[in-house]
Formats: C-alpha cells, sequence, structure tokens
C-alpha cells in the first residue's frame, strides 16, 4: 500500500529475524508480506544486520526493522505479524529457539500496554543491540514511551557483536 494512502494511522517499528534456512530470502519475504497488509503502508526498512544469538543458540541472525504507518490496532497487526510467522513455517517448540522467522512488534506509537499477549514498547528492545541500532538508523532521535531517547541506551550494550551487511528492502 502507499504511505499516502494510509492516512490518520499510527507509527510503528517491526523487528525481524531469522536464523533458519535462507533468512535474506525469509525477511525479504516477511517485507514482501507486510507491505500487502490492509490499512498498512511499508515506509522503510532498516539494512540488514548479522548478529549472534542472545539468550539462544543456533547459528547466526538476520535482523532488520521495518517501519509502517498503519491503521490495524496493536492486535489486529499482532495477529498479522504471527500469520505471516506461521506461514514461513515459525515453530516454537522451547524458549529462544532458533527460527526461521521472528516478528517481532516494538513500537506502536506513543501506546505503552502490558497484556497476556502483548507488551509494548517491546520490554527488551532497549536490551538488544540487533533491535536498537537499526531502529535508530530509521530515526535516528527515536524515543520510546516509558524508556525516552533510545539513542542513551546504545552505550551499554558494545559487547553484543554486530555487522551491518547493508540494504535488505528497495527504499522509495
Amino acid at each position: 500500500m502507499r504511505a499516502d494512502s494510509v492516512v490518520g494511522g499510527t507509527l510503528a517499528f517491526v523487528g525481524l529475524g531469522a536464523n533458519l534456512g535462507d533468512t535474506r530470502q525469509s525477511l525479504q519475504q516477511a517485507l514482501q508480506a507486510l507491505s500487502e497488509l490492509p490499512s498498512t503502508a511499508l515506509l522503510a526498512c532498516s539494512s540488514a544486520y548479522r548478529t549472534a544469538p542472545v539468550e539462544a543458540s543456533g547459528p547466526d541472525f538476520l535482523n532488520a526493522v521495518a517501519m509502517l504507518r498503519t491503521q490495524l490496532s496493536p492486535m489486529e497487526l499482532l495477529d498479522a505479524l504471527q500469520a505471516i510467522e506461521q506461514a514461513h513455517g515459525r515453530e516454537r517448540p522451547y524458549l529462544n529457539a532458533p527460527r526461521t522467522l521472528d516478528l517481532d512488534l516494538l513500537l506502536f506509537g506513543e501506546l505503552s500496554l502490558a497484556s497476556m499477549r502483548l507488551t509494548l514498547p517491546h520490554p527488551r528492545l532497549h536490551q538488544r543491540a540487533f533491535v536498537l541500532q537499526p531502529l535508530l538508523e530509521l530515526q535516528a532521535d527515536l524515543a520510546a514511551p516509558g524508556l525516552g531517547a533510545l539513542a542513551a541506551f546504545l552505550p551499554a550494550l558494545q559487547d553484543q557483536a554486530i555487522s551491518r551487511l547493508g540494504p535488505l528492502w528497495p527504499q522509495g
């Protein structure tokens, strides 16, 4: 959907990650699916980043962050993200298992939410370089409810290995 056709929607950020199969293709297909969501526009995508698993096992991850404008509710967007994961064979055999595709709703406007299914902002977004660096690539001055300026958290993440690989999705 064209960005100018989603009037009055909410700015949302979605983390993408995969460490099984063709990770680049999985993330590109997920971005295509995000761009096709109803009442939603894919505005931008960060570069792709390679990272070692954090509190997880398996091969390195390929990560990115997408910026959307959506008229969907947070729960409708979460349901859509989980449907995209399922279409890519996402399984959850145990906590932090390797995955074919992981889509996390990181931020949804200025909303703070804590429910059984969804916590916003994402509870660990400021503790993970693989989330924070791509987020700040998209919007350097980004702030999150309850956290403030996200750039302030970067120095504490310097020990987390992360490599920027370049564009994942065509811009514009």
